[in-house]
């Protein structure tokens, strides 16, 4: 296994990390990806962190907090790169931008659908959470 490198992103990042998450099937078209890295990189509370391995962009995390949870969203690895531990790695890397944060507690969403993803997070030692999550479209959307 290579050794990933990972930083935060950077401008010339954008454009690939956009199209990594819609490789991976992360975007729905309510979400506009560059919309959202904006607003990731607009705060002190929030970053895009992207691994490299030889360069390329591999793998991605959305990690942010509100000062008492930590979230992550677009946890990414590209497809090509599956099974080399770089998701593991990713996702070490956001509970450490969270902890450095002063951040204990990490939370994320999974699809109910997306079984991959379950197992995925359960290997980390992720546990369902006993809450229940409500939504409620603000933008005059029916569902």
């Amino acid at each position: 296994m290579s050794a990933l490198k990972i930083d935060p992103i950077d401008d010339t990042d954008v454009e690939p990390v956009a199209a990594l998450w819609q490789r991976c099937g992360l975007t729905r078209p309510w979400n506009d990806p560059h919309a959202d890295i904006a607003l990731a990189r607009r705060r002190e509370n929030s970053t895009v962190l992207v691994g490299r391995d030889a360069g390329a962009i591999v793998a991605t995390v959305m990690v942010g907090h509100d000062g008492h949870r930590g979230w992550v969203y677009y946890v990414a690895v590209d497809p090509d790169a599956r099974k080399r531990g770089y998701g593991r790695a990713i996702m070490t890397a956001a509970e450490d931008w969270l902890r450095a944060a002063g951040i204990a507690k990490l939370q994320l969403l999974v699809r109910r659908e997306n079984a991959q993803a379950s197992a995925f997070y359960q290997s980390l030692a992720f546990e369902e959470s006993t809450s229940m999550m409500f939504q409620k479209w603000l933008d005059g959307r029916e569902h």
